[in-house]
């Protein structure tokens, strides 16, 4: 029986532990003694090469000229989550990350229910190549299907095949369900912190990625937006907090959707807003089957290869006292868009 003590003994433990420490835990490992701190300088090494945790297709590096910060924290997830009943935790309290095991990447098709309730809606029954035609019954001829391509212009919306149609992953009826396919880069700026990077050229009205984090209740996210302009205004939280407002034909109504991908999110919480509206397309994705839609993001243009992402927070009142906005653009109001929420 090997000493718990032995070099080897800790090194074992080490790689099963340490990969679900907070980065201050993590240091304080790594002070305890020469293996602990080898081994921690490991998981750091391997969490800063890729943000995702292997739970997309591709790697998402960080990368980092400006300061000491190798990567930032936060909980995972390909797609949103539904907040639980009260009482309950609402995300995971811990998540491996920066573990020295192989892992193939977690398929993100099929997916569990979207918005946390169970499907009553029978999708299409389409054969393969018909998903998306004229005679699919998860397209609504009448819904605002914009051009995911075009600059500028309000968001979009499409539709797509849900958990209950007969299709399987690789129909082209699901092209914003089978997580972030192109490469992307994490990148630290001087002012604006992190922010997502292509590393691959990208054409006009390509998928990027989805907004993914936990779908709140309005009461909720207006809580946690409370806290959240607090710890903001003393430089401690870069909240992820969006409000989505689609309204109704008749006007009178709206349907509102809060995800918060501050804490549990994916790649897209590290979007930064641009002024002049970005070189992203905003588009709510419904799916056969579930109540909420999605958030995705499409290419408004073509983007070259090392140009940061970028998309507009909306055109919300701007607060005095709200936070700088440092996009750079030539229209920049000098202030991050802020509303009420």
């Amino acid at each position: 029986m090997r000493n718990p003590a032995t070099p080897g003994a800790i090194a074992e433990s080490a790689d099963l532990v340490l990969p679900l420490l907070s980065p201050r835990d993590l240091a304080a490992a790594a002070s305890a003694c020469r293996s602990l701190r080898a081994a921690a300088a490991a998981v750091t090494t391997r969490r800063a090469a890729d943000a995702a945790r292997s739970l997309e297709p591709l790697p998402v590096p960080f990368h980092n000229r400006v300061d000491s910060k190798p990567y930032a924290y936060f909980l995972y997830t390909p797609y949103s989550l539904a907040r639980p009943a009260p009482g309950a935790s609402s995300s995971p309290s811990a998540q491996p990350w920066g573990g020295a095991w192989a892992r193939p990447p977690v398929p993100t098709w099929p997916r569990p229910s979207l918005d946390g309730f169970p499907s009553t809606v029978c999708g299409c029954a389409c054969e393969a190549g018909e998903c998306g035609g004229p005679r699919c019954t998860c397209v609504d001829a009448e819904a605002d299907v914009a051009d995911t391509g075009s600059e500028g212009g309000g968001m979009g919306s499409l539709r797509e095949c849900g958990d209950g149609c007969a299709c399987g992953p690789s129909c082209g009826n699901r092209r914003t369900q089978r997580g972030v396919a192109v490469r992307l880069r994490v990148v630290r700026h001087l002012h604006k912190g992190w922010g997502l990077h292509a590393v691959e050229a990208l054409g006009r009205g390509q998928f990027v990625c989805e907004y993914a984090g936990e779908f709140l209740t309005t009461e909720e996210a207006r809580k946690r937006q409370r806290l959240y302009d607090e710890l903001a205004s003393v430089g401690k939280l870069s909240p992820a907090l969006i409000v989505i407002r689609e309204h109704l034909p008749s006007g009178k109504a709206c349907l509102r959707v809060n995800i918060d991908a501050t804490k549990v999110g994916n790649v897209a919480r590290f979007i930064n807003h641009s002024c002049d509206g970005g070189n992203l397309h905003p588009v709510l994705v419904r799916t056969s089957g579930s109540l909420l839609p999605r958030l995705c993001f499409f290419s408004a243009g073509d983007i070259m290869e090392g140009e940061e992402l970028t998309f507009s927070y909306g055109d919300a009142r701007v607060r005095p006292n709200g936070l700088h906005c440092f996009c750079g653009s030539s229209g920049c109001c000098g202030v991050l868009p802020s509303e009420e929420t």
